[in-house]
């Protein structure tokens, strides 16, 4: 659907981009920006911000950034149309009816033929479980006690033995092979060309919160690898911000929300009369999946395999719960491996008696960190105290962790006044609250930047915070200083926008199609400035900026100019330029 620029920007106007992210993410208010937990990426330290003044996100770990729309988009997988009709009926704004425009058919018109090709994958998949060629499948199901009704209120099927079944019969109904393969659904080779991707395996198809087909995920029947095949991620599925069984687990009355590990686990659960089990997707949680989960419920329930891999899995998701403003805490199943197991052993009123005694998620880190510690000898168990201590020094605020203290004191029989003296110490030492992350490998940092890029980025990131200091450089730097492309379209936009004297960062996000041009246009008004109390140093920082701006542009029209008299005119003005610009001073009074 087309929308004109006026609309749309009458839509973003109403929809705060702080109360937007903020149903999605824990924010804090520091200073004129408000921090959290990036959703895009997995984090301890909250790196991503949002500032209500630009009405922009953005992120200093991955780089990723934009305005209210490319939130939503990034964060619910939705196309720029329906962020647009996502965010106008949020703020009570009436769209139009009206022919979609050529782009907008095609972007909307592909995911929908993905979607209808997932859909019909596992409409394939539900009809081959339940025909001869399916007894494999059924026999396993039926084996895990399941009826006919979870069977089919999960949509599960079996994938057959032959490897171009499925692709044959999406042909059939007329899909072309490149939107085929889009879907995820099947293997590509030169030598073979397309097969299908899951074959011998049940199918669980993976739906969205509105019930829609995404992926798939398929367990091997017999003795093949890998046990468990996930979809690949697509243009529709996104593993790091979907769960398995929310589409039911959301219509829950139970008020929290169990999160696991498997397949199996969920559908056991919901037969069982559990049904507000979900579970992560083959991957470790992330942070947009406690953000999904937060709309939903503001306590989670973990229960992971009881083995070292699942006490592993439930100490990393604690800390990202707790950064979406989520209780956290963690169901013991011992001496069972997992729900599944229980249930059958020992019955729902059982297992329901386990999830009324979960444990407090920080009791739960305690009790695994004792295990590190000999605490029958005194040397050890002062050093468990002291990591004890250490870890009550990360609740930032004083009435949680003095609770905790005196919870902890009790339980371990310290004397609380030691264990506070403790806790002090520490504190003295590292302050209160997390300690910074150190980068790690395969987080998708920004890369160190040129020198000229980099302060073509921070002066207009600094004329966005402080427009009143554009009438004063005016005269000495223009849009064709900036030699980056996307650099010099923003500047053209931005410097006519501060002549007039309003300017709106937010809407040039929607300038530009392309995801990695939105962020790197966030980046380019949200680039880190350091703060400089004196206003002498920071005039002549200021200063030095723009200096280097325009020197940046001069020695980069000497490269490409040519050798003839109207460059070498050009040159010669554009050092003139700078030689008067060098005796400037701007003042910022």
């Amino acid at each position: 659907m087309y929308y004109s620029d006026e609309l749309v920007e009458e839509v973003r106007s109403r929809n705060d981009i702080v109360d937007v992210v903020g149903s999605y993410v824990r924010l804090t208010k520091k200073g004129s920006s408000y921090f959290g937990l990036c959703p895009f990426h997995s984090e301890k330290t909250g790196s991503f911000s949002v500032t209500p003044s630009k009405q922009m996100y953005y992120c200093f770990g991955c780089g990723k950034g934009g305005n209210v729309f490319t939130f939503l988009m990034e964060q619910e997988n939705m196309s720029f149309t329906e962020a647009i009709q996502e965010l106008a009926q949020r703020a009570g704004v009436e769209l139009p009816e009206g022919d979609r425009s050529e782009e907008a058919k095609r972007e909307a018109g592909r995911r929908s033929r993905i979607l209808e090709i997932n859909r019909e994958a596992a409409k394939y998949y539900y009809y081959m479980l339940r025909n001869e060629n399916g007894k494999l499948g059924m026999d396993y199901l039926t084996g895990r006690k399941l009826t006919e009704e979870t069977m089919r209120r999960f949509g599960l099927g079996y994938a057959g033995q032959g490897k171009n079944s499925l692709v044959n019969y999406l042909r059939s109904k007329g899909y072309p092979d490149e939107l085929i393969r889009a879907s995820g659904l099947v293997n590509v080779s030169e030598k073979y060309g397309m097969s299908d991707k899951f074959w011998n395996r049940v199918i669980f198809p993976i739906q969205d919160v509105k019930d829609r087909v995404i992926g798939f995920g398929g367990r091997v029947m017999g003795a093949g690898e890998p046990k468990y095949l996930n979809s690949p991620e697509t243009e529709v599925f996104d593993k790091g911000r979907n769960l398995y069984g929310l589409n039911h687990a959301r219509k829950s009355k139970r008020g929290n929300i169990i999160l696991c590990e498997g397949y199996m686990d969920v559908i056991s659960m919901h037969q069982a009369g559990f049904d507000q089990a979900v579970a992560s997707l083959g991957t470790a949680f992330t942070a947009g999946q406690a953000s999904l989960l937060h709309k939903y419920t503001e306590e989670v329930l973990l229960i992971y395999d009881s083995d070292e891999a699942g006490i592993k899995a439930a100490t990393r998701a604690i800390p990202i719960l707790k950064q979406a403003g989520i209780r956290a805490k963690v169901v013991n199943l011992k001496p069972y491996k997992d729900p599944d197991e229980f249930i059958k052993n020992e019955g729902r009123e059982a297992f329901q008696e386990r999830l009324d005694k979960a444990d407090n998620s920080f009791f739960f880190e305690i009790r695994i960190l004792e295990r590190n510690y000999h605490t029958e000898d005194p040397e050890e168990k002062t050093e468990f105290y002291r990591a004890i201590a250490k870890r009550l020094c990360e609740f930032a605020e004083d009435l949680e962790r003095n609770n905790y203290l005196e919870a902890i004191a009790s339980r371990y029989g310290i004397p609380s006044r030691d264990l506070q003296q403790l806790v002090i110490k520490y504190a003295a030492e590292h302050g209160f609250g997390p300690l910074p992350e150190k980068p790690k490998t395969g987080v998708n940092r920004k890369k160190p930047e040129e020198g000229g890029k980099q302060v073509q980025k921070i002066l207009l990131t600094w004329l966005t915070d402080e427009p009143g200091l554009y009438p004063k450089i005016a005269p000495y730097i223009t849009p064709e200083d900036f030699t980056e492309e996307l650099y010099h379209t923003v500047a053209v936009k931005l410097f006519d926008e501060l002549k007039e004297g309003k300017i709106n960062p937010a809407a040039m996000i929607s300038m530009f199609p392309d995801e990695a041009e939105q962020s790197e246009v966030a980046a380019l008004f949200n680039t880190k400035i350091q703060y400089i109390d004196n206003q002498q140093e920071r005039e002549k920082a200021f200063h030095d900026v723009l200096y280097k701006v325009k020197q940046n542009s001069y020695e980069s029209m000497q490269q490409r100019l040519g050798a003839d008299i109207g460059a070498l005119q050009q040159v010669i003005a554009g050092k003139k330029a700078l030689e008067e610009l060098a005796k400037v001073h701007i003042s910022f009074d």
